[in-house]
C-alpha cells in the first residue's frame, strides 16, 4: 500500500476520511415521484398523495452506512461497496425521516430539483374539473 508524506496510507478521493470520526466523503441523492390533484381554478386545497417510494442513488457503502436496515437492496443485491447504484429504495415513505438520517450522518443538502407535468386533463377524458399532476423531485446531499 502507498503511503502519504505524513506516513499514513494514501487514499483515493472516494476513500478520503474527514477529521470527525473517519467517515467517507461522498454524495447521496434522494428521489421520489408524487402526484396531486388541483381542482377548479387552482383551489388552495390541492389533494396530495403520499410518497410511494423514496429512491436512493450513491455509493453502496455510504447508503448502507446512513440507512442501514431500512435500505431495500432487492433490486441490486450484490453491488460492491465502492460502486454507485441508483436502484436502492427505502423501506419507509417519509422524506423527513430520510433527511434526519442524512443530517445525523453529517450530510448537508447541496441541491434539489423538481419537475411537474399534467398527466390527465379533461380534454383527454379525465374528470371535468380536476387536473392530475405528477412530479419527480431529487435532493442531493453531500459530506466532505
Amino acid at each position: 500500500a502507498s503511503r502519504s508524506p505524513s506516513g499514513g496510507p494514501l487514499l483515493t478521493p472516494s476513500q478520503s476520511l474527514d477529521g470527525a470520526g473517519g467517515r467517507r466523503s461522498g454524495d447521496i441523492t434522494i428521489g421520489y415521484r408524487g402526484s396531486y390533484t388541483i381542482g377548479r381554478e387552482a383551489q388552495a386545497d390541492a389533494k396530495f398523495r403520499r410518497v410511494a417510494r423514496i429512491t436512493v442513488c450513491g455509493k453502496t457503502a455510504l447508503a448502507k452506512e446512513v440507512f442501514g436496515e431500512t435500505l431495500n437492496e432487492s433490486r441490486d443485491p450484490d453491488r460492491p461497496p465502492e460502486r454507485y447504484t441508483a436502484r436502492y429504495y427505502l423501506k419507509f415513505n417519509f422524506l423527513e425521516q430520510a433527511f434526519d438520517r442524512l443530517s445525523e450522518a453529517g450530510f448537508r443538502m447541496a441541491a434539489c430539483s423538481s419537475t411537474g407535468t399534467c398527466a390527465f386533463a379533461p380534454e383527454q377524458g379525465g374528470p371535468a374539473d380536476d387536473k392530475i399532476w405528477t412530479s419527480y423531485t431529487e435532493y442531493v446531499f453531500c459530506r466532505d
